[in-house]
């Protein structure tokens, strides 16, 4: 994959990808991480691409500037746990992450505090995670054989057609309706490989009332990977064609 940079006031880098199943050309500006890729379709030269990006300069800069800023996870920071603000304090001593009135208090050494933190938020969000699919798992009367986190940069959750499920351990840091919507979305996998209407109907049995956290996750779920918790983080986009 190729890259150029588009001039002027900043400048914008600019990822080349090219694609056999796209019909026109298209400028996504990722809400994770302001990453611009620039989609061409087969046959479409790559200067007929640069111009389209040339033309479509201010938008590409509005849709940088509207960007969430990242938040490196430090003493003070407000971050959200299972829907709750919480704010990160640091302690002395040995121990690990404990929650005390609205704080998250994460002992040992300071410059160890996000990872450290990270490890509890991706232990909690595991025990959560396995016990909503588990229960999805039991209803549905299906089994899955694994079940793994990540932290993926377009998706929430996945599950395999061998019935590997993998999530997103941020999702620990939304409502428990969002988590347990997306662990109901990945179970009903194992009956329909799918996104057709039965599909659906399963995820309605599974998870009543679905599209409450359903709209969440669209909307304030980018949000929760601003927190950068010592390591670059890498999903929605937004778009131009």
């Amino acid at each position: 994959m190729s890259e150029f940079v588009l001039p002027g006031e900043p400048p914008v880098a600019v990822r080349l990808r090219r694609s056999t199943q796209a019909r026109r050309l298209s400028l996504r500006v990722s809400r994770l991480d302001g990453r611009v890729t620039l989609t061409l379709p087969r046959g479409v030269a790559e200067r007929e691409g640069r111009a389209f990006a040339i033309a479509k300069a201010a938008w590409l800069r509005a849709a940088l500037a509207g960007q969430p800023a990242r938040l490196a996870v430090a003493p003070g920071t407000l971050l959200p746990v299972e829907g709750v603000s919480h704010e990160v304090d640091a302690a002395a001593g040995r121990g690990g992450v404990r929650c005390v009135a609205g704080q998250l208090i994460v002992a040992g050494p300071p410059e160890r505090l996000a990872v450290r933190l990270r490890a509890h938020l991706v232990a909690l969000a595991r025990l959560r995670l396995q016990a909503a699919a588990n229960r999805h798992a039991v209803e549905l009367g299906r089994g899955y054989c694994a079940l793994t986190l990540a932290d993926p940069r377009s998706r929430w959750g996945s599950c395999s057609a061998a019935g590997r499920l993998m999530f997103s351990w941020r999702l620990v840091m939304a409502p428990p309706e969002v988590l347990d919507y997306v662990a109901a979305h990945e179970v009903a996998h194992l009956a329909e490989m799918n996104h057709s209407p039965a599909f659906w109907a399963v995820v309605a049995r599974l998870c009543p009332g679905h599209a409450a956290p359903r709209a969440w996750l669209r909307a304030e779920g980018p949000g929760l990977h601003r927190y950068d918790f010592a390591a670059p983080a890498s999903a929605s986009a937004s778009s131009a064609e």
